[in-house]
């Protein structure tokens, strides 16, 4: 009995020995929308999520880009974000020509227009980037280019470079920035407006940048973020997050607010800059009416 067990142990024991390996992996990122637009205060509102592929099953070009494609379909896993893809839209086939990506989808995409097939578009191409071999995209429904898009072939580098659409219009605007002393001061400026953007929109993004070439400073301090901003009529309304402002100086909250508010006012469209925190308005805040420093 001893001599079987120890020929059964000597049997096992090359197997419990063996493992084997996990299979290999590689991250990759899959790009998405906030589900919530309004804190991405008219910046590229494109967040990526983490997918984790086996090379095994993405070895050639063709693969990779099909997989990639499969996942985005998926949708995120995060609540925060959502796809900018339609529901019930699949993939029909996928080939790769040369340095060019061939999409083609289902019915459900043909919806898109404006804004949304730009975002579509846009995310599509951000995670084919991924593929060394590809360069450049053209997506199709149902092996049909869509005769409304203003470019059926996109260059990826160009879409990664400037997620932006092309300057549409632009706006005069005073920004009030901080000197060298601390104290803001009026800087005229010339804004560009991009597809979704608004003139106050713009403003605000701009007063979060560096001013170019000048002895002038961001006057929002590090943390304080516009969630959203808005024009109703001739009021403007300045959405912020209570918990961006917590732990804020309360000099540097209200330098940043008169800032706002006076760059705000110099817009011709105008008249009224009201704050509010998550939704609320807030009277300690103020109701600020033009004029500067």
């Amino acid at each position: 009995m001893k001599r079987a067990l120890c020929f059964l142990f000597l049997i096992l024991l090359p197997l419990s020995g063996c493992r084997r390996d996990e299979p290999a992996r590689t991250a990759y990122e899959l790009y998405f929308q906030e589900a919530d637009l309004t804190y991405s205060a008219g910046d590229v509102p494109f967040r990526t999520e983490t997918v984790y592929l086996y090379d095994a099953e993405t070895g050639t070009a063709p693969l990779l880009a099909e997989a990639l494609m499969n996942e985005l379909l998926k949708g995120p896993a995060d609540e925060t974000l959502k796809s900018t893809l339609p529901a019930g839209t699949s993939l029909l086939s996928l080939e790769i020509d040369g340095d060019r990506a061939l999409v083609d989808l289902s019915p459900a995409y043909e919806s898109l227009s404006g804004v949304a097939l730009t975002l579509a578009d846009s995310a599509i191409a951000m995670t084919l980037s991924q593929v060394p071999e590809v360069s450049s995209l053209q997506i199709t429904v149902r092996g049909r280019e869509l005769a409304y898009r203003e470019r059926q072939v996109l260059n990826l580098r160009e879409v990664l470079l400037t997620p932006e659409e092309d300057v549409l219009s632009t706006v005069d605007a005073l920004l009030y920035y901080l000197n060298q002393e601390g104290r803001l001061t009026a800087a005229e400026q010339t804004l560009d407006l991009y597809e979704g953007d608004t003139q106050v929109s713009a403003v605000a993004r701009a007063l979060e940048r560096q001013p170019e070439g000048r002895d002038l400073f961001s006057p929002l301090p590090e943390g304080f973020q516009v969630k959203a901003v808005w024009l109703e009529e001739d009021i403007c309304y300045v959405n912020l997050s209570s918990a961006l402002l917590e732990g804020l100086e309360e000099s540097a909250v209200q330098t940043a607010l008169r800032a706002l508010e006076n760059s705000l006012a110099s817009l011709e469209a105008v008249e009224e800059v009201r704050f509010l925190v998550d939704g609320e308005f807030r009277r300690d805040l103020g109701v600020l009416n033009g004029g500067g420093e």
